[in-house]
């Protein structure tokens, strides 16, 4: 499997030997608002990549631009539910953007597949206090997580840690935090000093089968380099 990070939330997933691949959260352009506040968003645009299934986690600009992936992909929006798609099944998990059961910000889906064998789970922009049993049922187990860990409209750290000791993934990948490229959330500093195993990538593009195994149990953190323009 190659997973690369376009930045923020959004990530390719490839099955290079099933020829199969889908997108997540895809971003766009910044609101004029964003711009008005401050707020810098400055990863380079999604371009010249395409993909069988696209994957919203909900609707917000920087996770739901399905129309910057090429292609006629199967495009599950924002949705709870289980799925047949050209990847095989999606589980998509219906959550809470805030703390507040939705009332704030609203929903947020956490979605779930399987490919080159591996389970991929990515949280979009979770938000709740603590993972509810019955989502965690559905999710099952997970190979690779990727998880919001920048605070602000989402979990922190702390919550981000406690997804993972819940879960028990093999591979973390962090995301949805502050770089060189995004001026508002915190870092993932915080995060990943919580763990051991840490892989720093030297491009943002990594493949499962050069990462190494879990370690007495203890899943490995994987952090891609910041895609810059």
């Amino acid at each position: 499997m190659r997973v690369r990070w376009y930045g923020h939330a959004s990530f390719h997933v490839v099955s290079p030997s099933e020829g199969r691949s889908v997108f997540l959260d895809p971003f766009g352009v910044p609101t004029a608002q964003m711009a008005a506040r401050g707020h810098r968003f400055g990863y380079p645009p999604i371009q010249g990549v395409a993909a069988d299934v696209v994957l919203v986690t909900h609707e917000h600009f920087d996770h739901n631009a399905v129309g910057a992936v090429d292609g006629t992909p199967q495009v599950i929006r924002a949705a709870g539910g289980t799925f047949d798609t050209p990847v095989g099944r999606v589980t998509s998990v219906v959550g809470d953007h805030d703390t507040v059961a939705g009332t704030q910000r609203g929903m947020n889906a956490i979605v779930a597949f399987t490919l080159d064998g591996l389970r991929v789970c990515h949280f979009g922009d979770y938000g709740q206090s603590s993972l509810r049993a019955e989502q965690q049922a559905a999710i099952g187990q997970v190979d690779i997580l990727m998880v919001p860990v920048g605070g602000g409209p989402t979990i922190d750290a702390e919550g981000a840690a406690e997804v993972v000791r819940r879960l028990r993934p093999r591979w973390v990948v962090p995301m949805h935090y502050r770089t060189e490229a995004l001026s508002f959330l915190e870092p993932a500093d915080a995060f990943v000093a919580r763990f051991t195993h840490v892989v720093r990538c030297q491009e943002a593009t990594f493949e499962s089968a050069d990462l190494p195994p879990p370690v007495d149990g203890d899943p490995v953190v994987v952090v891609p380099a910041v895609p810059l323009a």
